[in-house]
């Protein structure tokens, strides 16, 4: 299996999320499920099948957790540097409209756009991979073509 890169912050929240569905989602439908069985007659019991319905989900979401977290890689980036890589923050300038727009590019399981996190696998961040300070990037995007540069690569 192909290893899932990802940053620290992201694989914590995976292991958060997965705890919490662990110590407390998990425990709470168990119950749930036990107290609608106790009203009786199961096959018109909407409360019952609801809570199946979410214990499957749980059951589910926790399966794939622990599939990305048992493939992650977890990559620091601040022990990166030089062209941009998975990890780095980079602050572009849209040269269409002087926009400027920060992202991290990080891995697909954490990525969140409106965060600024932006998935290693989007358009603009395979653009951008090997790109240095200055340079002039062409995106073809969903919403058509965009041309940025290169202001600025942190790595933190």
């Amino acid at each position: 299996m192909e290893k899932i890169p990802m940053t620290r912050a992201g694989h914590s929240a995976l292991e958060a999320e997965l705890k919490q569905l662990k110590s407390v989602e998990r425990p709470a439908i168990i119950k749930a499920i036990a107290e609608a069985r106790e009203h009786g007659d199961l096959s018109e019991n909407a409360e019952y099948h609801s809570a199946r319905e979410k214990q499957s989900f749980i059951e589910g979401r926790i399966k794939e957790l622990e599939g990305i977290i048992g493939l992650a890689e977890v990559i620091d980036p601040k022990t990166l540097s030089g062209a941009i890589k998975f990890g780095a923050t980079v602050t572009l300038v849209d040269e269409d409209t002087d926009e400027e727009k920060t992202w991290q590019i990080v891995g697909e399981h954490e990525a969140n756009i409106e965060k600024g996190l932006l998935n290693i696998k989007s358009p603009i961040a395979r653009a951008l991979i090997g790109k240095e300070e200055g340079d002039s990037v062409d995106v073809r995007t969903p919403g058509g073509e965009k041309s940025y540069e290169v202001l600025k690569i942190e790595y933190k």
